[in-house]
């Protein structure tokens, strides 16, 4: 071991392999269950009843799990993200069977409410290696990366004002 290496950089890329999600689908099974739990709980802040959007959250479910298999034993790799996507289109493509009715379902689910708390975790879920990363780059990284919020932020706004 190199004495400038840290233990995160002794990952080797079979080990990082095995820990992505369609390689454990059980384990993601059961994680994916528990946020698409409390994903439908959150769908009652905008007032949607419960039972409403149960059909669509299973959905939902169904999707992410076709894709993550379909990832899993595929012979060629893409991201499950990339899997799950062509999944979701595909099913509501027009000439789909029953197209129709899964967007119908799929419309009592209040995305907004779901996805808000999937996107702060995926904001605050930092591994080891993104902080070994932001060490290298240091302050250069802060400056950049505000500049590209403030840029968004702007943009944004003048597209939102223009628009409406």
């Amino acid at each position: 071991m190199k004495t400038h290496e840290s233990p995160i950089d002794q990952f080797d890329a079979e080990a990082l392999k095995e820990l992505r999600p369609e390689n454990q689908l059980g384990k993601t099974a059961l994680v994916l269950a528990a946020v698409c739990v409390a994903a439908w709980f959150s769908n009652i802040v905008n007032g949607s009843p419960l039972l409403d959007a149960l059909p669509g959250m299973l959905i939902l479910y169904a999707m992410v799990i076709i894709g993550l298999v379909v990832g899993r034993f595929c012979p060629f790799y893409l991201p499950s993200v990339a899997w799950v996507s062509l999944i979701s289109i595909i099913a509501t493509l027009p000439f789909f069977p029953g197209n129709g009715w899964i967007i119908a379902r799929l419309a009592e689910v209040d995305f907004l409410a779901v996805v808000t708390p999937v996107l702060a975790y995926a904001g605050l879920a930092l591994t080891g290696r993104e902080f070994a990363m932001f060490k290298q780059t240091g302050w250069k990284l802060v400056i950049v990366a505000l500049l590209v919020f403030t840029g968004t932020f702007i943009g944004s706004a003048v597209v939102a004002h223009v628009m409406l």
